[in-house]
């Protein structure tokens, strides 16, 4: 059995990924390391009942802080790297804070495994770090190249890193559902910044499962990204109330029309499953070691096309607006928001 601790581990996905641990798997102890204590304190009041709640250990700790990391991280099997200050204009107003949390903290996740001889690490990242427009992403993209570069450092103790890369995550904390319905509360209007804009969306269900899927798989130094369908805002809007009119109100600082989460420069080193991309870092052969993957896959990974690139606008798969309702029927049946 295996211990795991988590970065950010009172956020929308630790949360999520902490009880489906709970009741799903066998583990040794799982650590949530986080710097909010009240979060934890909610969570512990959420989880006491739980069976396995005595495994749990509840870490105060800021990923800035390299010492509290190390100690948090010993005798810890897996890692799960899920902190990152997220929101997009803030972040174009306090550029400092989040280069602290988000590169920093990356580099103090990796020196904490590499001194604890941590086994596996994922790191959760953002379509937003690919050709990132504002500096949220770029953070994001710099500490995925922290993760990956990771690998050739681990030699003598056997730590391998990946990073998994994804789009919205469907009614977490700050995303765009849950600010409709509030905001249509007092206002009788949808603010839609483009009536063009689309986004990759995931439940954060297929989350865990893709998270879940990589440590099984990941040889180290991947970038592993789920096929996943793209929405349109404007549909999404109609879906939550029909009667209300769209008002177009312009793009925020930093914000794009459409996420892209594989440039078309990374296609060379790119490969897909049926379920997934899985692209490849300049640096590390894994031709040699791709038939591992092959044989967990139980499938052909094959190249993508030299001009190949994924973008929530040109997307392939699409939410239908019969697919959009049924989300948001699952979402009001749990009250979620």
């Amino acid at each position: 059995m295996k211990s795991i601790l988590i970065t950010g581990g009172t956020g929308f996905f630790g949360r999520s990924f902490v009880r489906y641990i709970l009741e799903k798997r066998e583990f040794k102890r799982i650590v949530i390391f986080s710097r909010d204590e009240f979060k934890q304190f909610e969570m512990q009041n959420e989880l006491k009942f739980n069976k396995n709640f005595n495994k749990l250990r509840f870490f105060v700790g800021d990923v800035r802080d390299l010492d509290r990391l190390k100690i948090a991280s010993k005798n810890i099997d897996i890692i799960i790297h899920a902190a990152a200050l997220k929101h997009v204009p803030t972040a174009e107003y306090n550029p400092f804070e989040f280069v602290k949390t988000n590169i920093i903290g990356s580099e103090n996740v990796v020196k904490a495994s590499l001194d604890n001889s941590v086994k596996k690490i994922i790191s959760i990242s953002t379509d937003k770090a690919v050709s990132p427009l504002n500096l949220y992403g770029a953070t994001k993209l710099v500490a995925d190249k922290i993760i990956i570069s990771a690998n050739q450092y681990a030699s003598e103790n056997k730590s391998i890193f990946s990073v998994v890369r994804y789009g919205n995550v469907i009614n977490s904390r700050g995303s765009v559902i849950p600010f409709f319905k509030e905001f249509i509360k007092t206002n009788k209007f949808f603010p839609i910044t483009n009536s063009e804009m689309t986004r990759f969306w995931i439940s954060i269900e297929d989350c865990i499962k893709f998270v879940e899927d990589t440590l099984q798989i990941m040889i180290g130094g991947e970038i592993f990204i789920p096929k996943i369908p793209s929405m349109k805002i404007t549909e999404l809007a109609k879906a939550i109330d029909p009667k209300l009119p769209l008002k177009e109100i312009g793009i925020r600082p930093g914000e794009k029309i459409h996420e892209t989460m594989i440039s078309n420069d990374d296609a060379r080193n790119t490969f897909e499953t049926k379920d997934r991309y899985i692209i490849e870092p300049d640096f590390l052969n894994l031709t040699k070691k791709r038939s591992k993957i092959e044989n967990r896959f139980k499938e052909k990974i094959k190249k993508v096309s030299k001009d190949f690139f994924y973008s929530s606008g040109t997307n392939t798969k699409w939410l239908s607006n019969k697919d959009i309702e049924k989300t948001l029927k699952k979402i009001y049946e749990k009250n979620s928001i």
